[in-house]
């Protein structure tokens, strides 16, 4: 089996942390039992529960710090990078962000019952589609732990029991969150195992999980690229594919070049690890004498390595923070300060290496010309397109969606940032009065 919870540099798990498969099926039907009830609760209920559990997180964070502690000691133990312990590590602060989360999740409003639709059908028949949840939702995730808040505040506002597998770096951690998330829900009126942490730190357990069909409602993986691909190649429960993001800023012959600058530079040195940073950037040949030793200088001031190719080496001579781009860099989500670059000959050959290595994650023109602004939006293939801004922007809080499970590459159930009503689904109401349908 692929390994699906290695982080990007080796930490230790805790010792003898195994699951067998009954006792994650076992998990599974508990958390089945649990969607039964949570479909039928109030938003008030709800609400109640997720203010507890954001005062449960205040009042026992002396406890979350000290588990974090044991998973960080262990992670620098291993020799973990320091990007990553920084991923790892909780404190004061952060778990306060934790529960202001949790209490914004209380204030918007409830998906379940929305109506999408309605019509009256020409037999009088009364037809309405409603949101409903989905059910059991299990979110496999690597190092974050404050994942393991989010994800579980997200799925029982939308009304789902939540299975959460985080990774064994964070498991310390993780086993307390989800304790005390638990306490408080069941405290405020929700039923046992509303929220549960998958049994065991073995790959096993995660195998066990992504074949319980039937009890398992849809799994959500939410890290690496080789943490989502093993998920969707070896689950038979359905999967909402999120993340992987070799994202493109396209500068057209029409750009604005100050714009452009500075939507390069946000795009890709705001937040480099993230799936909505730019990796890639494309000048129309046009542009390019103009532009590229500019965004070169700029990028080089923040930070940024720019891998090059021929094109834009020619304009910028041999100068650090510059080398060759190979072609496995122009598929890479580097997730750092580095980014590829490279001259295009026009709008047609930017779609067409977007196609070649893109994600569908989002994609990024910067024009001045509605027809090239157009045709970029209605030929890249992306969850997300942005003319004339940032492709940070693609983030369900800018949305306005309030929070989000995750940002999904794929068509199928959601796509984009996906707020509470991708959280759900719908069944259609038909009401009537002693209506049958003829024979045929």
């Amino acid at each position: 089996m692929t390994v699906i919870d290695q982080p990007q540099a080796p930490v230790a798990a805790p010792a003898g942390v195994s699951a067998t498969r009954d006792e994650v099926l076992e998990s599974a039907a508990r958390a089945q039992a649990a969607a039964a009830e949570l479909a039928l609760l109030t938003r008030a209920v709800k609400d109640r529960a997720l203010l507890a559990m954001a005062d449960a997180l205040l009042d026992r964070r002396e406890e979350i710090l000290a588990a974090n502690a044991l998973d960080v000691d262990a992670a620098i133990a291993a020799g973990t990078p320091d990007s990553l312990v920084d991923r790892l590590r909780l404190n004061t602060s952060r778990v306060e962000g934790m529960a202001a989360g949790l209490r914004e999740l209380a204030g918007l409003p409830d998906p379940i019952g929305t109506v999408v639709r309605g019509s009256v059908l020409p037999n009088g028949l009364h037809l309405t589609q409603i949101r409903v949840p989905l059910g059991v939702v299990a979110i496999i995730y690597e190092a974050r732990p404050n994942v393991t808040v989010d994800a579980a505040g997200i799925a029982l506002k939308a009304g789902n029991a939540a299975l959460l597998r985080g990774s064994a770096s964070a498991y310390q951690s993780n086993k307390v969150l989800v304790g005390i998330l638990s306490d408080a829900a069941v405290g405020a009126g929700l039923p046992a195992n509303a929220v549960q942490l998958v049994p065991g730190t073995n790959r096993e357990s995660v195998k066990y999980l992504m074949t319980a069909r039937g009890l398992v409602d849809v799994i959500i993986p939410r890290g690496g690229a080789g943490l989502i691909q093993a998920v969707v190649n070896g689950s038979t429960v359905p999967v909402i594919e999120t993340g992987v993001g070799n994202c493109h800023v396209y500068v057209d012959a029409t750009a604005d070049h100050s714009m452009a600058l500075e939507i390069l530079v946000n795009s890709k040195a705001r937040r480099p690890s993230v799936c909505n940073a730019a990796e890639t950037l494309l000048v129309h040949a046009d542009a390019a004498a103009g532009f590229v030793p500019a965004a070169v200088a700029a990028l080089r001031e923040a930070g940024v390595t720019v891998h090059a190719d021929a094109a834009v080496i020619d304009l910028v001579g041999d100068v650090p923070g510059v080398v060759p781009v190979t072609e496995g860099d122009l598929g890479t989500e580097f997730l750092s300060l580095d980014i590829a670059a490279v001259v295009v000959s026009d709008l047609d050959a930017a779609v067409k290496h977007i196609g070649r290595y893109g994600t569908g994650h989002t994609e990024a023109i910067v024009t001045s010309s509605v027809a090239a602004a157009d045709e970029f939006v209605a030929r890249v293939d992306a969850a997300a397109v942005m003319v004339n801004a940032s492709t940070a922007f693609t983030d369900g809080g800018e949305f306005g969606f309030g929070a989000e499970i995750g940002i999904s590459t794929q068509k199928l159930h959601a796509r984009g940032p996906m707020g509470l009503a991708e959280l759900t689904s719908t069944k259609y109401v038909v009401t009537g009065h002693g209506q049958i349908r003829a024979s045929s």
